[in-house]
């Protein structure tokens, strides 16, 4: 057994030095604490750290098993231990979703990630959701373990790998529930007459929704410095994936981005409630915009006209749907809609395309929308809140 008694400091320290210095890791005492520390260095990997365990046989075999890891790690590199937790603590600490890990951390938190294979995820989806739909899956398993590793692989810990995800079988029903919003697209004439009865600044935030296609999470965080308007390209730097992209502004959109970039105050977004402040973010919904809407649609009834399905994720349907009836390429289409993400389209995220400047471009802007009286100085008009009682933001 390998002791070594020590006064050292309190802090735990991890360094890289030469491999001409290493000596093997030793269990080491310290003054203020009950707990053995390992201390010493493998192939350059410099070591001082708590085993956090006052048992001197318990601790003998921590000393061993870190050994063997530093000595895989100074050959394999970080690749062969990283474990699925370590990832998925990586992936929250860079502003990703922490909905549906629990579950899937309970299942794969110790499990080194080279030791993941397609198998075990879709086992582990049909153990945790035996009786969902693929979409289901998708949303509360493969997607939230894509975005994790995808993280991974972003940290050099992982390889780039294309997961499969569950489709549903070509001709089968699925029952359509009409009353959730957001879960169809609408059309264009349909989305401008609701918008248009809405306050400005919850309508700038769904304009900008309906002309790029972004996920409402997305819009809500996106900073000053990722929006080029003489580009006409937008860098969302996290998505739902976890890898950053581009997406292109639609033309209709120049003077909306143009006027909300003139603001020059310490806080970065671009879109923000009408009280000047950033949209609060919750996982699974459209943050603060809840309110107006369901205003919106009261107006609308108290006119007699009835519209019922639209939401911050309608837009993202209806981009996606409207893109494909323009005969938009179907690689173009997901490229905007960031469901194509590969090496080549991480490589070119801050890069603007043409060709999906020119797709975004056939999206329609009906008359109803381009009319709506904020467009004048969006920027000015977004501290205005539309009164209950009133018909519309023209009709204040």
């Amino acid at each position: 057994m390998r002791t070594q008694s020590a006064s050292v400091p309190a802090a735990i320290v991890i360094s890289f030095g030469v491999k001409g210095a290493d000596m093997p890791l030793v269990l080491v005492k310290r003054s203020d604490t009950p707990n053995w520390y390992l201390r010493g260095s493998v192939r350059g990997l410099h070591v001082y750290e708590s085993t956090k365990t006052s048992d001197e046989a318990a601790a003998e075999t921590i000393r061993i098993l870190r050994e063997k890891q530093l000595l895989d790690e100074s050959i394999f590199g970080k690749k062969i231990n990283v474990t699925f937790e370590q990832a998925a603590k990586a992936y929250i600490d860079s502003g990703g979703s922490k909905r549906f890990l629990p579950r899937l951390l309970a299942a794969l938190g110790s499990r080194p990630l080279r030791k993941i294979k397609q198998n075990d995820l879709d086992s582990l989806a049909r153990k945790l959701h035996p009786d969902a739909a693929p979409e289901t899956l998708n949303r509360q398993c493969y997607t939230p373990f894509i975005a994790i590793w995808n993280r991974a692989v972003t940290n050099e810990w992982a390889d780039l790998r294309k997961w499969q995800r569950p489709r549903r079988v070509r001709g089968t029903a699925t029952r359509k529930d009409l009353s959730r919003s957001g879960s169809q697209p609408v059309d264009y004439d349909r989305a401008s007459l609701f918008v248009s009865h809405m306050s400005p600044a919850p309508a700038m935030a769904m304009t900008a929704l309906f002309y790029t296609g972004l996920r409402p999470i997305e819009l809500f965080t996106l900073e000053q410095s990722d929006v080029s308007v003489d580009k006409r390209w937008i860098v969302v730097r996290s998505s739902k994936t976890g890898e950053p992209r581009g997406v292109p502004m639609h033309e209709f959109l120049v003077p909306l981005f143009t006027s909300l970039l003139k603001r020059r105050d310490a806080l970065p977004h671009v879109f923000r409630s009408f009280r000047g402040q950033p949209y609060k973010l919750a996982a699974g919904s459209g943050g603060q915009l809840s309110s107006s809407m369901e205003g919106t649609r009261r107006r609308l009834a108290k006119q007699g006209i009835l519209i019922l399905d639209i939401s911050p994720y309608t837009a993202r349907h209806t981009v996606s749907t409207q893109l494909v009836i323009n005969g938009v390429h179907p690689h173009i289409k997901d490229q905007i809609m960031g469901h194509a993400v590969d090496s080549m389209s991480r490589r070119y995220t801050n890069v603007p395309q043409a060709p999906l400047i020119e797709a975004i471009n056939t999206l329609p802007v009906p008359q109803t929308w381009r009319s709506i009286r904020w467009w004048g100085d969006p920027l000015a008009c977004s501290r205005n809140h539309v009164k209950w009682g009133a018909r519309s933001y023209e009709h204040e």
